[in-house]
Parts: structure tokens; C-alpha cells; sequence
């Protein structure tokens, strides 16, 4: 009996919070407004009071956003604000609004990863008021506005990446117990974010620099890992004589790599490929590849039967003073990790401007640092996406419009080098 009375309980637990989780949008939009929504409605006052029917009707006290009219948006007024809001009244009516007005308004000051700054928020809200006494109230989530709330807060700090330390932990007890739903949230995100925050096997500095030319050589090594023999070199285009872009361009390349271009038929033309993206945390880094069509003879060759020498099923046993049958010789190529069934990538690049003009420049460096091969090989521009004339940045919001070209998808152009 009991044990079904705990079913019944936690059903209705999770029944109430899904409620309130869609409540709490709209418990914010109405009760927390912003200035221009303050100002319609004393318009609407005024005009009640000219009417004469002031008294017919008694509208919500407005209350003022203070992150949307701040004028400096820095940590240092954002925490001053909050500190504002706790000395202001002892009782501290509408925290719930002032919080979802905070957390909304974040990214403005630039605080969406500052840990302190959830941690003052936390501390907003009226200490031992909230904590349940039974076990009724702990599983019907006693006080659900304000315990949705918190939780709102915490998956925004899980969606930002921040992770809780143990002061959290004592804030949210003081605040809704050890019974309340904002603690087991804060526990499970204890057990699973240190998992995933040591997963990647790249990692990054915290914060990630804001120099591009740093993130694109992080970029770069990442995707150079494939061969612990790569070598990153950082150009600078002004290194070429007629080079119209005056930029960085950071390059991957192995000896393995430069061995195959060697070895690589002066008949059969490269190809530069891309932008491609790859993402470091929140930043975008567009970049290029250097490859060949695979050459099917060669993987005509791999794909051949092999003899297994540790396969004693059959076993060759000679009869009647006849010759042991020879063995095939087991001696031959294999395959690189560069050699894909796709193509032989050669070498790989970002740059400062992803112009045309940077890229040709990275194949007359290459050629000048080693890759004589280059001068005696056709290479081609083959955009798989479009590309802008030239690009301000190589980083980016994702939502950019697309530019047009005048490479398409499936149009080559010869390189323009003498």
C-alpha cells in the first residue's frame, strides 16, 4: 500500500512540474514587462482617468526591467542590479519575475557562462521559506512557481555549459531542502557534466581565445590528429609577390602526405574543396582540402582475397616426391590513412579572408616549402558550397545568409598560375 501511495505521489509530481514548466514563460511575460509594455499601460491609465472609470477596473502595478534599460551592459552592473533588487524590500515580492527577467537578458551583458552571477541569482530567492515539512508537500512539489524557476535556471546554466560547484548545492538546501526538486536537478547534473566535460578527446582552453588566427590553428591540429606526424605551418601570403590578399593561412600537412603528392600521377589533376566547418565550442571556422580522385587500381589491389599464413585448414601437403606448392608473396602496398575511398586528401587549410586568391597562394607556399611536385601538377577549384567574393572573417554566426558566387557546386576552374 505504501508502495503504491509513492507511485501515486511521484506521478503527480512529475504532472505538476510538466505544468508549471509551461507556465513559467508566461507567469514571466505577464507579470515582469519591459519599458515599452510600462508605458502602454500608463497610456491606458491616463486615459481611464479621463474617462472617469478609473475606478471600474484595477489593473497589475508596472514594474520596471532594469537589464532592459540599462545603458552599460557589463558583469559589474548586472550584479549591481541584482544587489539592488535584494536591499530594495525585505520580502522581496516579484523575485520570481526578476530572475526570469535575468536570465533572459544574460547573453546582453555577456554573462550567460559566469557562474557567480547564477550563484546571485540563487541567492535572490527567501531563505527556509520553501522548504517542505512532510512528505506530501515534497512530492507535490510545494511551492511550484518558485522551484520551476531555479530549475529553469539550471538547465540554462546545462544548455551554457556551466557547471554547479558545491556552494550551489548548500544554496539550493537552504532555499528548498534536501525533499526539493532544484536538488535532485542540481545532482543529476553533478553525476552527468563532469562525464560529458572530460569526454572529448581535444581538449580546449577555457575561455577559448578570441584571436581567430588561434582558434584556426586549433581547429587545424584537431583535425591533424589523424596522423601524430603532421606538421602545422602558419604563411603569410605577403610571402608571394603577386598576391592580391594580404592574410594568414594556417596549413596541415604529414610526410606521409607529401610522399603520396610526390608519387602522384602528373596527368591527373588536385582539387582545392570546400569551405568546409568545423566548430570550436561556439566558433565556427570555415576550411579547405587539397585531394585527388581515388585511384581505383589501387583499391582494386586491397580489395584482392589475402592469403591468411596462420590459416592451417588447409594445409598444402606434398605427395608422391612432388614439389611443395609455393606460397604467394604477401609483400604489398597498404592502404594510408589519407587514401579514403573517396580520394587522397594532401593537405588541409584555413585562412584569414577563404577567397580564391588566399587559397592559390597556400598552393604556390606549398610548392615553395618543399612540394615541388605542385608546379608540374593541373590543380582545380571545386567549391562544394558557395562561397562569398571575400569573406570578412573566417568565424561566423551560423545564420548568415548564403552569397553567390561565381563558383558553383559543380563548376571546376583551372588555377590562374603562370
Amino acid at each position: 500500500m505504501i508502495r503504491k501511495l509513492h507511485c501515486i505521489l511521484r506521478l503527480n509530481s512529475t504532472i505538476t512540474q510538466s505544468i508549471y514548466r509551461q507556465r513559467a514563460p508566461t507567469i514571466h511575460c505577464r507579470n515582469y514587462a519591459t519599458d515599452e509594455a510600462n508605458a502602454n499601460h500608463k497610456n491606458d491609465s491616463s486615459n481611464t482617468k479621463r474617462g472617469g472609470a478609473a475606478g471600474s477596473s484595477k489593473n497589475l502595478p508596472s514594474i520596471r526591467n532594469p537589464f532592459a534599460a540599462a545603458h552599460e551592459k557589463t558583469k559589474n552592473s548586472y550584479l549591481t542590479m541584482v544587489e539592488i533588487f535584494e536591499e530594495r524590500d525585505v520580502h522581496r515580492r516579484n523575485h520570481v519575475e526578476f530572475i526570469y527577467a535575468a536570465l533572459k537578458h544574460m547573453p546582453d551583458f555577456g554573462v550567460e557562462h559566469d557562474l557567480e552571477v547564477y550563484k546571485a541569482l540563487i541567492n535572490v530567492m527567501p531563505k527556509g521559506k520553501f522548504i517542505p515539512t512532510n512528505l506530501f508537500q515534497a512530492e507535490f512539489m510545494h511551492y511550484p512557481k518558485q522551484q520551476q524557476c531555479i530549475i529553469d535556471l539550471l538547465e540554462q546554466m546545462e544548455d551554457y555549459g556551466v557547471m554547479p560547484d558545491y556552494e550551489m548545492e548548500a544554496m539550493l538546501l537552504n532555499v528548498f531542502g534536501n525533499k526539493g526538486h532544484p536538488l535532485r536537478k542540481y545532482w543529476r547534473m553533478m553525476y552527468w557534466m563532469p562525464k560529458f566535460k572530460n569526454l572529448s578527446p581535444w581538449p580546449l582552453p577555457d575561455p577559448v581565445p578570441d584571436d581567430t588566427l588561434e582558434i584556426a590553428k586549433l581547429a587545424v591540429e584537431r583535425m591533424c590528429t589523424v596522423d601524430l606526424r603532421s606538421k602545422i605551418d602558419v604563411f603569410e601570403t605577403s610571402e608571394i609577390k603577386d598576391s592580391l590578399d594580404d592574410t594568414w593561412i594556417v596549413s596541415g600537412m604529414s610526410p606521409e602526405q607529401s610522399k603520396l603528392l610526390r608519387e602522384h600521377s602528373r596527368q591527373k589533376a588536385l582539387y582545392i574543396e570546400g569551405p568546409f566547418n568545423i566548430w570550436i565550442r561556439n566558433r565556427r571556422i570555415n576550411y579547405f582540402t587539397l585531394r585527388a580522385d581515388a585511384d581505383p587500381e589501387f583499391l582494386a589491389q586491397l580489395d584482392k582475397p589475402q592469403v591468411d599464413e596462420d590459416d592451417v585448414t588447409q594445409i598444402g601437403v606434398p605427395l608422391f616426391g612432388r614439389a611443395p606448392p609455393r606460397r604467394h608473396n604477401q609483400l604489398g602496398k597498404v592502404r594510408s590513412v589519407h587514401q579514403q575511398d573517396d580520394g587522397t586528401i594532401f593537405a588541409i587549410c584555413a585562412t584569414g579572408t577563404s577567397t580564391k586568391d588566399s587559397l592559390l597562394s597556400w598552393i604556390r607556399l606549398l610548392e615553395a616549402h618543399g612540394n615541388a611536385s605542385l608546379g608540374e601538377i593541373p590543380v582545380l577549384f571545386r567549391f562544394t558550397s558557395t562561397v562569398p567574393a571575400k569573406a570578412e572573417q573566417i568565424e561566423g554566426p551560423s545564420n548568415l545568409p548564403a552569397h553567390s558566387s561565381d563558383t558553383s557546386s559543380n563548376k571546376e576552374h583551372p588555377d590562374s598560375r603562370p
